[in-house]
C-alpha cells in the first residue's frame, strides 16, 4: 500500500493530494469508478463494509474472497491492471454482532479481520466504537482502543502467515457518523475537538504498545474524525473550513496520519478541495454513488415509458416499490413520518436505502429487461435531453454512446469526477 502512504505523506506536506474511497458493491458503480481511474491514470480505492461483506456473506452474499474476485473480474473486463486496485475494509469490528456479548462479538470480529486480510484487503478500518450486549455505555476510550489493537494483532498475524510480511495500513477513530447518513433531520453537526482527536490517537498508541505492536503504528495512516459534514434524507450540511481550523492544526503536531472523512456525499465541488487542503485526505463516498445510479435508472425508465409499449415495459419503478414494501427491513426503521413521506424517502432519500434492493432477483430482472428494451431501439436524443441533460451534452459532443449502461455509468462518473478533481492535485 505504498501508493496510499505516498498520498498521505504528500498531503501532510501541504500538497493538494488525496484519495477518495468508493464504498459500494454495485457492479456498475465499481465499473464506473475503474473507468474514472483509467481516465485519470490513477489507482482506485474500493472498500467493502462489514455489513456488505463478511465471513457469513453479508447482505451482498459475498465473503471477502468473493468480493476480491468480483472486483478483479470487473477490472479484467476493462483491461485495468488489478495491481492498481486498492481494497479496503470499512467499519471492521463488532458492528454486525452488537446484540451478542463482547467475547462472542469480538471472536467473530477476529474471524472477520482474518478473512479480509487473507483475501488481500490492505486498508483496514479498525472500528470497535460500538457497544456489545452487556457493555457499559458509552464505551471508554481504553476499551475501544484495546479491542482495536486486538484486531490489529490478528490482521498482522494473518498477513505474515499468508504473504510472509505485512504492508497493511490501518485507520482508527471513534468519531464515526452513522453509515449511510443521519436517520433524522439535522441542521448542525459538531466538528471533532482537537483534544478529543488527540486522546483517540494517544489511547490507541498506548494500546498498540501494550499489544506489542509499536512497529505497526507507522502504518496507522488515518484518523476518522467529524469535519462537520453530514446529510439526512433531504438536506446536506456543508463543510465550513473555518469551523475545522483548530482540528486541521492537529496534523502538524502528530506523525504519519491524515484525517479520514466519512459521509462526505453530496458536498459542493469546492468543499472537496477545501477538505483535501485541510488534511481530510481520505474521502469516503457511498450513497451518492448509488443515488446517481438510481437517478439514471429511473430516468431511463421514464424514457422506456415513452417509447416502449405498455405490455413490454420493465415497470422498473413499480417493481422497486413492490420489493421495498414486501421486504421493509432495510428502510422501515430509518424512514418515519406519514405514508406519503415514507414513499418519497423510499425513492428519493439521500440515504438511498433503495440500494439494498438492486441485487434482488425481480429488481435485477427489471433492470435487465429495461436495458434490453432500450438497447433494441435507438433512444431518441430529445428524450435523453429531457431526462438526462448532462449526458445528452456528452452524447452530442461525441464523447458518450447513447446506450443504456453507458448513460448510467456516465451519471455515476459525475460523482467520481468531482472527487477526482479534488484529490488529484487540482487546486483550481
Amino acid at each position: 500500500m505504498q501508493a496510499i502512504r505516498d498520498i498521505v505523506a504528500a498531503n501532510r506536506r501541504g500538497e493538494m493530494r488525496g484519495i477518495y474511497s468508493v464504498c459500494s458493491a454495485h457492479p456498475l458503480v465499481i465499473e464506473a469508478a475503474i473507468e474514472q481511474a483509467q481516465k485519470d491514470g490513477t489507482a482506485v480505492l474500493i472498500e467493502a463494509t462489514a455489513n456488505q461483506v463478511n465471513q457469513f456473506g453479508g447482505y451482498t452474499g459475498m465473503k471477502p474472497a468473493d468480493f476480491v474476485s468480483f472486483v478483479a473480474r470487473i477490472a479484467e473486463g476493462l483491461s485495468f491492471p488489478f495491481e492498481r486496485v486498492m481494497l479496503g475494509g470499512d467499519h471492521l469490528g463488532p458492528v454486525c454482532w452488537q446484540a451478542e456479548g463482547a467475547d462472542a462479538a469480538m471472536a467473530k470480529s477476529e474471524d472477520l479481520i482474518a478473512a479480509y486480510v487473507k483475501a488481500g484487503f490492505k486498508k483496514i478500518h479498525l472500528d470497535c466504537s460500538m457497544p456489545c450486549a452487556g457493555d457499559a455505555v458509552p464505551l471508554s476510550d481504553e476499551v475501544i482502543a484495546k479491542r482495536a489493537a486486538k484486531l490489529c494483532a490478528v490482521a498482522e498475524r494473518t498477513a505474515k502467515a499468508e504473504f510472509g510480511d505485512s504492508d497493511v495500513v490501518y485507520i482508527i477513530g471513534t468519531e464515526v457518523p452513522p453509515p449511510g447518513g443521519a436517520d433524522e433531520e439535522i441542521t448542525t453537526i459538531e466538528v471533532t475537538p482537537p483534544d478529543r482527536a488527540l486522546v483517540t490517537l494517544e489511547t490507541h498508541f498506548k494500546a498498540f504498545e501494550e499489544a506489542h505492536l509499536p512497529s505497526v503504528w507507522t502504518r496507522v495512516i488515518g484518523l476518522v474524525v467529524q469535519p462537520g459534514v453530514e446529510f439526512d434524507h433531504t438536506a446536506v450540511i456543508d463543510y465550513v473550513p473555518e469551523a475545522a481550523t483548530a482540528l486541521k492544526g492537529l496534523i502538524a503536531k502528530v506523525d504519519n496520519v491524515v484525517f479520514e472523512a466519512h459521509s462526505t456525499d453530496y458536498q459542493a465541488p469546492q468543499n472537496y478541495k477545501a477538505l483535501v487542503r485541510d488534511h481530510f485526505a481520505i474521502l469516503k463516498v457511498g450513497p451518492q454513488l448509488t443515488f446517481a445510479l438510481r437517478e439514471a435508472l429511473f430516468a431511463l425508465s421514464y424514457i422506456e415509458d415513452a417509447i416502449i409499449g405498455a405490455d413490454a415495459r420493465s415497470n422498473l419503478r413499480d417493481v422497486c416499490e413492490e420489493a421495498m414494501l414486501r421486504d421493509p427491513k432495510n428502510w422501515q426503521r430509518f424512514y418515519d413520518g406519514t405514508p406519503e413521506r415514507q414513499a418519497l424517502y423510499r425513492r428519493y432519500s439521500y440515504s438511498d436505502r433503495i440500494r439494498y434492493y438492486w441485487p434482488q432477483r425481480d429488481v435485477a430482472a427489471a433492470v435487465d429487461k429495461m436495458f434490453a428494451n432500450l438497447d433494441a431501439v435507438s433512444i431518441p436524443l430529445p428524450l435523453i435531453s429531457q431526462f438526462m441533460p448532462a449526458e445528452y451534452a456528452s452524447v452530442r459532443r461525441g464523447e458518450l454512446r447513447a446506450e443504456a449502461k453507458e448513460l448510467v455509468k456516465a451519471k455515476i462518473r459525475q460523482v467520481t469526477e468531482t472527487y477526482a478533481e479534488a484529490c488529484n492535485g487540482n487546486s483550481g
